[in-house]
């Protein structure tokens, strides 16, 4: 015969209200590491919560410094801005690249080419 633990169960609960990213989807991110073999309970909710706060941290900032916050938006821009001017979120650079207009882009290749050309 199994026994169930109520307490276990009431405190699973209330941990799961208090986060709103999927644990499962932070649980498929952390097994795709092959260093990762299995994942705690406690761990998963930590990860989940900490990543949760982070990513608050970053919309929080990101609308502060923002130029939408007239019209109380978080746009791209403001993420990608933020992220090549402050510090502690310049990590974030390659995967929140500023936009660039695609002629642009092709001008600033046309213009590494003819340099590489000249040497």
């Amino acid at each position: 015969m199994a026994q169930t633990n109520p307490g276990k169960d009431s405190q699973a609960s209330e941990a799961k209200k208090l986060i709103s990213l999927p644990t499962s989807r932070v649980r498929l991110i952390m097994k795709s590491s092959p260093d990762v073999s299995s994942i705690n309970q406690d761990a998963l909710f930590l990860t989940t919560k900490a990543t949760e706060l982070f990513v608050q941290h970053l919309a929080l900032t990101s609308f502060n410094n923002g130029s939408g916050r007239e019209a109380n938006s978080l746009d791209y821009s403001d993420l990608a801005k933020t992220a090549e001017e402050t510090d502690t979120f310049h990590f974030l650079t390659d995967i929140l690249p500023k936009k660039i207009l695609a002629r642009d882009y092709l001008e600033s290749l046309e213009q590494l080419q003819d340099e590489d050309a000249d040497f």
